[in-house]
C-alpha cells in the first residue's frame, strides 16, 4: 500500500513541477485520463471542477470546534465532518491539482542552545473549503464552510466568548501538510492521520489544513461553533471539496 502510494506521490511530484507561482496548466487527453483513472478511496479529482472532493459524513451538529474535519474514530466531538479516505491520499490529490503544501505551526529556537523558542506561523498555498450536497430538488449544491461557522456566544446577551466583536470565519485554510515521521520500524507515517486533525481550527502542529496564525484557548482563538441550519443530519454524507485559491 506504502509502495503505491510513494509511486502515485511521485507522479504528482512530476506533474506539479513548476506550478508554485503559476497557474494550473492546460492538461492534455491523455492526462486527464490517466488522472480519472487514479484509484484513491474516498477521493475524487473533480478535473472540470478544478477541485479535490472527499467524501465525508456529518459528525456534530451542537458544539464548540476545534476542527472542521477529522478522521473516523478520533474527534468527532469537536469536528463537523468525518472522513474516511486517508489524509495523505487527499494531499497527493492536492499535489496533483497544482498546490504547494508548506508547514504546519511550529516553535523556531532563538539561540544554538535552544533555550529560547518563538512561534511560528504556518506556511502553504491558500485552499477554499466548501461543502457539496442536494438542496430539496435533488440538486447538488456548493456551500462555502463559513456558512456552518459561527462564533461561540454565552450569557442572557449573547456576548462573544473573547469579549470582541467577530468577523466571519473565513473560507480558506492553509496547506501545511502536516508531516512524514519515522516512528519505528517499517513506512514513515503521515502524522495527521493518527491525529485525526485534518482540516483544524485549532493549531495542534500537524495538521494537513490549518488557519492562517496560531489558534488556541490562551489567545482566544478557539470562540468558533457549529451553525447546524442547513447543514445535513448527523450521519448523513455529503462532500468536502478543495479548491486551490487563486495565485493571480
Amino acid at each position: 500500500m506504502f509502495a503505491r502510494f510513494q509511486l502515485v506521490l511521485g507522479i504528482a511530484l512530476i506533474t506539479c513541477a513548476g506550478w508554485a507561482e503559476e497557474p494550473v496548466p492546460k492538461r492534455s487527453a491523455g492526462m486527464k485520463e490517466a488522472l480519472r483513472k487514479l484509484d484513491l478511496p474516498g477521493v475524487t479529482l473533480n478535473l472540470e471542477e478544478e477541485c479535490v472532493d472527499v467524501d465525508a459524513t456529518v459528525c456534530l451538529h451542537e458544539g464548540s470546534l476545534e476542527l472542521v474535519a477529522c478522521t473516523e474514530g478520533t474527534k468527532e466531538h469537536e469536528s463537523i465532518l468525518a472522513l474516511a479516505a486517508r489524509p495523505m491520499h487527499i494531499h497527493t490529490a492536492m499535489l496533483l491539482m497544482g498546490a504547494k503544501p508548506g508547514t504546519p505551526a511550529m516553535k523556531e529556537a532563538l539561540d544554538g542552545e535552544g533555550m529560547r523558542w518563538v512561534p511560528v506561523d504556518p506556511a502553504g498555498d491558500q485552499v477554499w473549503v466548501s461543502f457539496v450536497f442536494a438542496d430539496a430538488k435533488g440538486k447538488q449544491v456548493e456551500h462555502a464552510i463559513n456558512k456552518f461557522i459561527a462564533p461561540v456566544k454565552t450569557g442572557a446577551e449573547g456576548g462573544d466568548l473573547s469579549g470582541t466583536e467577530r468577523k466571519e470565519f473565513p473560507g480558506s485554510f492553509i496547506f501545511a501538510g502536516s508531516h512524514l515521521v519515522q516512528d519505528g520500524p517499517g513506512p514513515k507515517k503521515y502524522v495527521c492521520e493518527h491525529s485525526g486533525n485534518v482540516i483544524s481550527i485549532s493549531t495542534f502542529g500537524d495538521e494537513f489544513l490549518c488557519l492562517p496564525g496560531i489558534h488556541g484557548h490562551n489567545n482566544n482563538g478557539l470562540v468558533w461553533q457549529v451553525n447546524p441550519k442547513g447543514l445535513p443530519a448527523i450521519g448523513k454524507k455529503l462532500i468536502l471539496r478543495l479548491r486551490l485559491k487563486s495565485k493571480s
